[in-house]
């Protein structure tokens, strides 16, 4: 399914070598992709043509990428509603995002169900139920399946946000993967609000990381405005995970510079908490620091700016040529009931 490094050059194994920055610029351009392509859905939205919501991953997009490039085929991945640039590095067509959103019948949801629930599981990659925890209890499951099965080094990956850590699902699963000692990894985005909840009347303990010590698993915190950092340290519990070292709690810190949809204009959050180290534009961070490294010259930048508007003008220009499902003629089953469960023709992932 993916387009990604082996496990050996993995970038928490590569360190600063030329391994990892080559890893560096492959999820710089996961996330710029992520970010073009959210960016023209958000204006197809203002524009009457996408119905539901559109939820974007802008200032979030280097702790969803570093947990997508660091899986591998076989591995299991749960994103949510921000998770774009992790998708695309996971191994999810720019086809799958574009069609969905765009109603079409081709796409991984056939036209139905909303545009946030698309996924591939057959893949690994799972169709979110819900944000608010419950997709924990669906990682356990399959990686319990697979222990059963003799699959060995095999890892699940959950995202979540801060607020889904105050769930009654979020408590049964971690406490679940500790007893079990599963292979899971859960990357918890702590953006400071839980849509427009904010994260001081959600928990009281010095740092959301602390949870981490009550199960008895392993925490993590990272700077989540930091590619660099995050390639690591989540890289770094995914393959403590896969090595048997049980599940692994990472806390990622940053802001969420967007509303919680496009309908949202994000008017509690304060001003002057955007002016912080947390209201850095990631995705501009990255950039300043390929070019301060030299690894990427300013004619090579603005070429993966380019490919990036064209795959994205590319893919909705496809899309929009797609037929709706016609609601007369359908077969309405369950997906899961015959086979269809998988959708249409998997569009290849694109490969950088």
């Amino acid at each position: 399914m993916k387009g990604m490094l082996p496990l050996s050059e993995a970038p928490h194994a590569a360190g600063r070598t030329s391994d990892f920055s080559e890893t560096y610029r492959r999820a710089y351009r996961w996330m710029l992709l992520a970010r073009v392509a959210e960016e023209k859905i958000a204006s197809l939205y203002r524009g009457g043509k996408i119905t539901g919501g559109v939820f974007v991953g802008r200032g979030q997009e280097a702790i969803s990428v570093a947990t997508g490039i660091a899986l591998r085929d076989g591995d299991i991945f749960a994103p949510l509603i921000r998770d774009q640039a992790g998708r695309l590095a996971f191994g999810e067509s720019l086809l799958d995002f574009t069609l969905t959103y765009l109603g079409a019948r081709s796409g991984p949801m056939r036209g139905r169900d909303g545009n946030v629930h698309r996924g591939r599981p057959r893949e690994g990659l799972l169709p979110m139920i819900s944000h608010l925890g419950a997709m924990g209890s669906v990682v356990n499951g399959m990686l319990l399946a697979h222990r059963f099965q003799g699959k060995k080094h095999t890892v699940g990956a959950v995202s979540l946000g801060d607020g889904a850590t105050s769930t009654g699902a979020f408590h049964e699963f971690i406490n679940q993967a500790a007893v079990e000692n599963l292979p899971l990894v859960l990357v918890i985005t702590n953006n400071q609000f839980a849509y427009s909840t904010p994260t001081s009347r959600q928990f009281v303990c010095a740092d959301l990381v602390d949870k981490a010590i009550g199960y008895g698993v392993r925490g993590h915190s990272v700077d989540g405005t930091d590619l660099a950092a995050c390639l690591e340290t989540i890289g770094g519990a995914v393959q403590t995970a896969r090595e048997g070292g049980g599940p692994q709690f990472v806390v990622a810190t940053s802001l969420r510079l967007s509303g919680h949809g496009e309908h949202d204009d994000s008017h509690y959050i304060p001003p002057q908490l955007r002016e912080t180290h947390l209201g850095r534009d990631c995705l501009s961070v990255a950039e300043e620091h390929i070019r301060s490294q030299k690894w990427a010259d300013a004619t090579t930048i603005e070429a993966w700016h380019r490919d990036s508007h064209t795959q994205v003008e590319e893919a909705v220009a496809h899309s929009l040529r797609e037929a709706a499902p016609d609601p007369a003629r359908e077969d309405w089953c369950a997906l899961s009931s015959r086979h269809l469960q998988e959708g249409p023709e998997i569009h290849p992932p694109l490969k950088y």
